[in-house]
């Protein structure tokens, strides 16, 4: 990618964008929590060519249209986020935490080898609520120090 476009999907990233990490409760893991990132561009389903193009000159994520009129190109494996994240970082200015933060977290969350060390992640994770003006999360690092408690894997 050229900085030119690196310089445009990173200020529509910051305009009609959303970097966030969430947990989503997933007994089939081992700490009964799903540690899901994404970036996400937004865009008014009469608009969703210029998503089409980000995801061919990304080759990442995927385009979907919603029911509500607006389009969405989703990213969320974890190495799309990280190269991309190390793309865009450079030029992006409002959302600039958020990316940085979203990289600490996938490399924390490479490093978990216990319940503590997983409580101390979602702890991280819990920083995006207040970085994303988000509505009360539910599934935060409360949530999972309970679970981590009652299943045990929460030693002193």
């Amino acid at each position: 990618m050229t900085k030119e476009i690196k310089s445009y999907i990173a200020g529509f990233l910051d305009g009609d964008g959303s970097i966030y990490v969430r947990l989503k409760p997933n007994s089939t893991y081992r700490y009964g929590f799903q540690v899901s990132p994404s970036i996400v561009f937004f865009q008014s389903s009469k608009q969703v060519q210029y998503l089409h193009w980000m995801h061919k000159i990304l080759r990442r994520g995927y385009v979907r249209q919603r029911n509500d009129g607006v389009a969405e190109y989703t990213i969320g494996d974890r190495e799309s986020l990280l190269w991309l994240i190390d793309e865009l970082t450079p030029y992006l200015r409002l959302k600039k935490p958020q990316a940085k933060l979203m990289k600490k977290i996938l490399v924390m969350q490479k490093e978990v080898k216990s319940g503590k060390d997983f409580l101390r992640l979602s702890k991280e994770i819990d920083r995006f609520g207040e970085m994303n003006y988000s509505k009360k999360r539910i599934q935060n690092s409360l949530a999972v120090k309970k679970t981590l408690k009652k299943e045990g894997l929460l030693t002193p």
